[in-house]
């Protein structure tokens, strides 16, 4: 089994990649989506964030109100901290169980935001870091998303840099042109990745 560790800064396109990448038969594990699934209504850990939080980070059905939970953590170190203390370890358990379900052989791609900020680059015999500059990303975060730039920049800000990204970096898929481009960079990390997992 090859265990790739992909990460880039919000707006790069990583879960473009991510999704280019399943196409050709790599398993993905995607964090973002876990740390969602481990939080949601009847879950043992939304009944943990609620007693440490309180009922008020809650809509009114019962899920998670995410904007008010990080208006709260976001501001707060140490509550960040209990955050991640029932989140984090949620989030292995899940990860463990479909990585022990992959195929032996298999490439497992794990698709994590914060793999620089919470120095994880160790954990994976090959890192792919996808990186754009600051405007494109700004430019994508309000055509896709809505996002104004001031909240883009602020989002941006709060990651790793693009520096210490590109420091942890195997190899580095640079999404500044066309979706093309972007698929040719692909198929050339997709062959370099099954020749190292065969070698």
């Amino acid at each position: 089994m090859l265990k790739v560790g992909l990460t880039g800064g919000i707006g790069s396109g990583k879960s473009e990649v991510a999704r280019r990448l399943a196409e050709r038969g790599a398993v993905v594990i995607d964090a973002d989506k876990i740390a969602r699934e481990v939080v949601e209504p009847g879950t043992p850990g939304l009944a943990r964030v609620v007693a440490a939080f309180g009922a008020e980070v809650l809509h009114p059905d019962g899920s998670l109100n995410r904007e008010k939970l990080g208006s709260i953590v976001f501001a707060d170190p140490e509550r960040l901290a209990t955050l991640n203390g029932i989140v984090h370890p949620l989030v292995g358990e899940r990860v463990g169980l479909l990585q022990s379900q992959a195929a032996g052989d298999a490439i497992v791609v794990y698709d994590v935001p914060l793999l620089t900020e919470n120095k994880l680059a160790p954990l994976y015999e090959v890192v792919v870091v996808v990186d754009a500059a600051e405007e494109t990303r700004i430019a994508r975060l309000a055509e896709h998303r809505g996002m104004a730039a001031e909240e883009a920049r602020a989002r941006i800000a709060a990651q790793a840099t693009r520096e210490e990204r590109l420091a942890v970096a195997d190899v580095v898929i640079s999404n500044e042109g066309s979706l093309e481009e972007l698929e040719r960079q692909v198929s050339e990390l997709w062959e370099r990745l099954t020749a190292r997992a065969r070698a």
